[in-house]
Formats: C-alpha cells, structure tokens, sequence
C-alpha cells in the first residue's frame, strides 16, 4: 500500500507545517532521540528563544517527524514511544536544572542536617512515562520525592532560609509552570500530580520518609498498581550514578509482597468497575464517546491491568516478572507460564493495533483523546494509515481485538462466584457483620441429602469454628473461609472429591489462615481449588507435603502445569533470569538466593508429583524428572555458590560431582537423599584448601533434608509369609544386582551397557546382545517396572510395601529367572 503524503491530510500536521517550517530542519533526520533532541534545543536557544519556548517549539518538531515515521514509514510503536519519552526526560531534566537555578540565588541550596551535603530530588514517572511507553498527546504523572528534611543555607547574605520541603515543593511549582502552561507555542506536557501520597490534597513534594510511612500505613491496593511502573526520570544525573536506587527499598516491598497475593483481584475489581462506571458516564446522552480505545471494554486498560495483576500477585516470589514495559511483561508472563504464548501473543498485538490507532486518534488535532472519530473523512484516514484499504475492514479488526482483549480479561477478573457450578454457594448467614461467625456453613442451611462422608466433614468444622486463627480472620477472609468450606461440602454431595480429600482440606487450610492470600487464590481459582483436593485425597505423602510447602499450590494455577515434563534447562535458564533481577535491584544476598533456590526445588518437585497423581507419568518418567531436577539444582547451587567464594583463583572451579545410588542410575524418589562425591582436578598451589571450603560452603547450600527423606528410607524386616517388593527374593534387588553384574563384567565387549540408561534398559540391551537368554530381560525389565509402580505408590501413601505372599507371582517368578541364569547358570 501507498502510504506517502499521509502524514500531510493530519489538521495537526498542517498547523505545524505552517507554523514551524523554517525550524524544521533543526532536528536531526531519523527517529528522534535524546542526544539529538538536546542538539536542537540549543540551536533553538542560540536563535535567542528562552527556556520554555525552545522546549515548546522542540516538541512540536519531534510531533511533526512522528507523525511523518508514524503514517508514511509505519515506524515501529517503540520508536514513537520512546521518542515521546525521550522528550518528557529531556523537558524534566532541563526543567529542574533551571528551577534548581532559580530557588538557589533565591533561597541557597537545600541541605541534609546530618552530613552537611546538599539534599536531592527525584522525579518519579509513573504509568505510562515509568515504561517508557508515552503516547503522542499524554499528561505524564509525576511524584517527586526528596531524600532528607533539612533547611536552605540562605541567599547570598544568609538570609531567606527555608525548610527543604517549602524549597522542593517551590520546585515543583516551578517545574509545572515551565513544561505545563500553555503559551503561544502550546505546552510542552500536561502534567498531572495526583498519583502524589494523599491525591491533590497532599504536598507537592514528600520526603522519602514519609513517602515510606504512606505506603506502609496508608498506601491502598490500587496505588500498587500505579507504582508497579514508577522510575526515576530525572535528574539525569542521579539515575546514572545511582543515588536514585534509594527508591527501590521503599517501592518494590510495597508493590511486591513477599507471598503469593491473590487479594489483589478484588481490588482491581472495584477499579476497574469505578472505570467503565466513569467512562458511562462521560458516553451518558453523547454515544460517539463510548468508542474508547483506552477505557472502554476490551481497551488498552484492560490489557494493562491482565498482565499488571500477574505481575502483582507473582512478583514478590518471581523477580522476573517486574517489568515496567507492557509487552515485555506480556512476554515475561508466558514464559512463567502465566499465560499461553498464544494468548499472549494475541494481546501483544491487541495492544500494538490499539496504540497505534491512538496515537492515530491524537494526530488529528493533537488533543489528549482516545474516543474514535464519527466523521468518515478521519475515520478513513485512520484506516489507511494503518494499512487498510477501507474503514470497514479496519473496524472488523477493531472489534475482534477488543473482543478478545474483553474475553481474557473478564476470565481473569471473574471470580469464583461465575467459575463455580450452578449450585448457589453464598453464605445467607455472611451478610451481616453482627454475625459471631462469618462461617457457619451450609449444614445449618442445607441439612437435606446427608451422608456419613458429609456429617463427618460438618463435624470436623464444627470443632474448627473456635479455633484462634479462625476467630482473629478479617471479615472479608472469614467469609472467603466459609465460601471454600461450603464448596467443598458441595463438591463431596456431589461426589466430585473424596471424604478423605475434604478432611483433609481442613487440615491443609489451618496453617495458611496466617497467609490470607491463599484464601483468596483458592475462592478466585475454583478449578486450583478442586485440584489441591484431589491431590490431598489422592496420597498420605502428597498431603503432608503439601501442609509443608502450602505456598506451592500457586503450581496447580499453571496452564501447563499437567503437560509439561520437567526441562532441565529451562529451569536454569529461569533461576538465572531470577538471580539477574535481583542483582538489578540490589537484593541478592545469600538468603535471599537460597530462598528462591528451595521455592525452586519445591515448586518443581510439586509439579512432578501432581502429574504423577494425574497419571500423566511413568514411574521411570518420575525418576527420570527428579533425578534430572537433582542435577539442575546442583549445577546451579555450584555456579552461585561459586561466585561468591570469597577466595578463588578462577572463574569456574574444575570440579566434578559423581552421583552414587539412585542418583548416579537416575532413579531418585520424592524425598531421597543425594550420595554424592566431590572430585577436583586442579594443579595450583591452594586447589586444597579453596576447595575444601568451597565445598563445605556447597553442603550446606544444598543441606535442605526434610522430614519426609528420613520417612521414605525406613527399612523394615520382612516378616512371615510376606512379600516385601525390593527385598525379598524375587524382589527389585534381584534385577539391580543382577545389572550391577552384567555393566562390570560385559560392558567392555559390549559399550552400549556403559550408558547410563536405567536399569530397565540395561536388561533390555543385555538381552539384545545375548547376555541374557530370549525373553528373560524382557520379562525382567517389565516386571522390575511393575515392582517400581507397586513401591511407588506405596511410598506416596505411606503405606508398607509388603504385600501378602500370594501377589505378583509373575514378576516374581521373572526375578527369579533372571537371578537364577545370571548368577547360577551363566
């Protein structure tokens, strides 16, 4: 398509063609960007223009070049963004440094009390400017926080002293005044301070103190959404040498929980309904204003607010999710598996087509709109800038992208009471707050259909209703407490989880009454609800460590969670996106590393484990997932560990690690110990005593044993008339030594028995290479796989693995076969 002399049909376009012609050629030729922005600025100064009017007339030149790369050259969204940022950096910069200038003739330099050093400023660009992601007519919302209270050192004659907060708060004003009032030549930004602690009621300026106070004690659900994109903007110099970085201690706690916070959905709810309500309104008796491509259903909003609200709930626990930018958040949350790539892929270009119809929309006249024009002449307009050859096809797009947009979004934010079956489960007896107890669940509203199943689980939460934690829960968790309760009770009358799982829940819901979050992941996330109690009921082992690691239940929310087998590299590759994130940050200290080390391994075993009860996995697939995740983890442990060696004499240490046991032959169990042996090869002087510490230092990174290694271990003596399915005779000991034997004595004639393949394998090729007889390491290798499942769900119930003396004769008797040819008759 044809796309010249576009740029030239926008009314703004022309206005600044005729207006600025002869200061066009001032800006350098390309996309702008800040060095050449500054080089204009000063040729504009130098044709004696003040301050304020050379940054006017410097943003009416970059419009006119974005406009001109925008329509006829179809530049890429991030070049209009980043140029239009570049230029809010700039204007900001120049204004402090002129208001700084101003304020110190006057009032002398704002000073820290403590260490006699001048005070600073920062300006935070929050939304749109904190991701650099400015459209072409955006107001920039700004805080401006100062490190520490002080007073002014006075004029020239030591007079005039003021408190460093009237100072900065001067500034402000100052600052305001130079980029906001519009003058002959327009304005350079609309600025807008009502993100500031406290909205337009509170100061101009904050100490960094007292910022931290707000947001600690005052600060709401939606402000962490607001700050989630905050930055540093200027000055300039203080985000390069990293006084800024200040900031973060403050911000990212607020912002980022250190748990899973899944009570943010409501919030966002109650947002994001006060913004249609708001956006109604203003299309009340006026329907061209309900085309919003922002606010209006399946607009840019609701695409920020999807990934803003797995950020928020995930962000805490996963570094790599706090990007500022839209879509590489977009592309940071499928990657954590958060969404499907194709799903985010598809917002990703909502969001991209509604950008550029803005910014489109705002080229028309250069006013701060997002409403889609009724006149046909600007709507066609619109259409073939974007490369459509008719308004009709281009609104067919339109639609399709915003219904997507709506339908992923309304799925997130829905909550439980659209997700659960049709059967009612509100609480009738929650709606006053007078109520002693917010749950006294359905036994009490809904006796018919009782069961024993269902008269046990009312009973157990009968002698629950006065337990401390239940009785400290806030309201608004009590009633998500009883709604889970009622849920469940409903699901087991409808036989859809077992007593056992239901009894069970009560037990695994107990500790977390301390992390209320979880109550609401739970009520938000039915179909997580229902699978945590399937995997409580389905095992004793499953349960238990499910009470000890409840945080993991994040997993089950997972999109892919029950397809995917464990990736090796994948995880490494995600831990080092981790660890890189919180090096940016300042926050990866050795207990901070370790935490999200074990969060690692649990959340990864976890997923093993529930694929495993889903029958999604084999059991040599489930040995084979751990045994690798227990290399992983290992390589990763020696990296980290490595790197902060306090004395070493190379980048990487020449050591090996040699698994024994069920690590060395890849047939780890949930819980097993690793038998490993540390070997270097190393010929300077201090290699002894470098790795000596080293690996003292990696023992105990990796020192993690929990309770249940020991539990999984336990052998017992095989009493009368039992089987016990590893070592009786006829037992998995008979086929692992009768390998063990095979590898030593043939694997020299035979090299394909060197690999390190499993047991199962290793029968199948002794066989095929006529160390064993036709059949015999077949039926070896498929009745070792059947004890394997035997003990296997054995230990995941905690239940014995002896078994009556009758069962499994035809396994048996295919042990005995192999270990009487292997080691009698051979």
């Amino acid at each position: 398509m044809n796309f010249s002399q576009l740029a030239s049909k926008s009314r703004f376009y022309q206005r600044l063609e005729r207006r600025y012609e002869s200061y066009l050629h001032l800006l350098e030729s390309g996309d702008p960007q800040r060095e050449g922005m500054l080089v204009t600025l000063k040729a504009l100064q130098e044709q004696c223009l003040d301050i304020p009017s050379a940054l006017r007339i410097l943003r009416q030149l970059v419009m006119h070049r974005l406009i001109k790369l925008d329509c006829e050259q179809q530049a890429p969204l991030a070049t209009v963004t980043r140029a239009v940022t570049d230029l809010a950096e700039l204007a900001l910069d120049v204004a402090l440094q002129n208001a700084y200038q101003e304020l110190d003739e006057r009032y002398g330099q704002p000073f820290v009390l403590a260490s006699a050093t001048r005070a600073q400023m920062w300006v935070l660009g929050m939304g749109k400017l904190g991701a650099r992601e400015l459209n072409v007519s955006s107001d920039i919302d700004l805080i401006y926080v100062y490190d520490e209270d002080g007073e002014t050192a006075g004029n020239s004659e030591g007079r005039n002293r003021i408190s460093n907060h009237e100072y900065f708060c001067k500034a402000v004003k100052l600052v305001s005044e130079l980029i906001g009032n519009t003058t002959e030549h327009g304005f350079v930004f609309r600025v807008d301070l009502a993100l500031r602690p406290n909205g337009n009621s509170g100061p101009a300026a904050v100490s960094l103190s007292a910022l931290e106070e707000y947001l600690q004690v005052q600060g709401r659900e939606w402000e962490r959404f607001a700050w989630l994109k905050s930055r540093v903007v200027a000055p300039t110099t203080d985000v390069q040498n990293g006084t800024a970085n200040a900031m973060r201690a403050v911000v990212l706690p607020f912002v980022f929980r250190k748990y899973l916070d899944y009570n943010v959905f409501e919030s966002l709810r109650s947002l994001h309904l006060k913004i249609r309500q708001e956006s109604a309104r203003r299309s009340a008796g006026r329907p061209e204003r309900a085309n919003d491509v922002k606010l209006s259903r399946g607009g840019i909003r609701e695409i920020e607010f999807t990934v803003q609200l797995l950020q928020v709930v995930r962000g805490g626990q996963f570094p790599e999710l706090r990007k500022r930018p839209t879509l590489k958040a977009l592309q940071c949350v499928a990657r954590a598996g958060l969404m499907s790539n194709a799903t985010a892929q598809a917002l990703s270009s909502a969001y991209e087509f509604l950008r550029r119809m803005e910014h489109r929309i705002q080229y028309l006249d250069d006013q701060q709109t997002h409403v889609l024009p009724t006149d046909d002449a600007d709507l066609n307009w619109i259409a073939s800038t974007m490369g459509y050859d008719s308004s009709g096809a281009f609104l067919i797009d339109l639609d399709a992208h915003r219904e997507f947009v709506a339908n992923e979004f309304d799925n997130l934010l829905r909550g439980a009471e659209s997700q659960n079956t049709s059967k009612s489960t509100h609480c009738k007896s929650c709606s006053g707050q007078q109520q002693k107890h917010a749950h006294t669940h359905a036994d009490q509203s809904s006796n018919n259909g009782t069961t024993p199943e269902l008269t046990a689980f009312r009973n157990r939460i009968n002698d629950w209703l006065n337990h401390p934690r239940v009785l400290g829960l806030r309201d608004e968790s009590r009633l998500r407490l009883d709604r889970l309760l009622q849920r469940t009770q409903l699901w087991l009358q409808e036989s859809r989880v077992t007593e056992l799982a239901a009894l069970r829940s009560i037990d695994f819901i107990e500790p977390l009454l301390r992390r209320e979050s979880y109550l609401a992941l739970l009520w938000e996330r039915p179909f997580v609800h229902e699978r945590l109690l399937k995997l409580l009921g389905s095992a004793k082992w499953s349960a238990r460590y499910l009470l000890q690691h409840p945080g993991v239940i994040d997993e089950l929310a997972s999109q892919t969670w029950a397809t995917e087998r464990f990736n090796a590299a994948d995880f490494e590759r995600d831990l080092d996106l981790r660890i890189q994130s919180l090096q940016r940050t300042g926050e990866d200290d050795v207990e901070t590393l370790l935490n999200l080390l074990r969060r690692a391994h649990h959340a990864e075993l976890f997923r093993t484990l529930a694929r495993d009860i889903e029958g999604q996995l084999s059991v040599e697939q489930v040995a084979d997932d751990l045994s690798a995740l227990a290399d992983g983890v290992l390589r990763t442990t020696i990296s980290w560990c490595w790197q902060r060696l306090k004395i070493k004499h190379r980048e990487s240490p020449q050591i090996a690690v040699i698994g024994y046991g069920k690590l060395g032959g890849k047939e780890l169990g949930y819980g097993s110990d690793l038998d490993i042996v540390f070997v270097y090869d190393d010929d300077d002087e201090r290699s002894g005593e470098i790795y000596s510490g080293f690996v003292r230092k990696l023992i105990t990174w990796l020192d993690t044993k929990t309770a249940e290694g020991d539990r999984l271990k336990n052998a017992h003596a095989v009493k009368a008339g039992l089987f016990d399915v590893k070592h009786s005779a006829g037992g998995m000991l008979d086929a692992e030594f009768a390998v063990q034997y095979l590898v030593l004595a043939y694997s020299a004639l035979h090299p394909s028995l060197q690999d390190n393949v499993g047991n199962i394998a290793l029968l199948q090729r002794a066989e095929s290479v006529g160390l064993l007889p036709a059949g015999v390491g077949e039926a070896a290798a498929q009745s070792y796989r059947q004890l394997r499942h035997v003990q296997h769900m054995a230990r995941l119930d905690e239940a014995t693995t002896q078994l009556p003396d009758t069962e499994l004769q035809n396994e048996r008797q295919a042990m005995t076969a192999l270990w009487e040819f292997v080691f009698l008759f051979s």
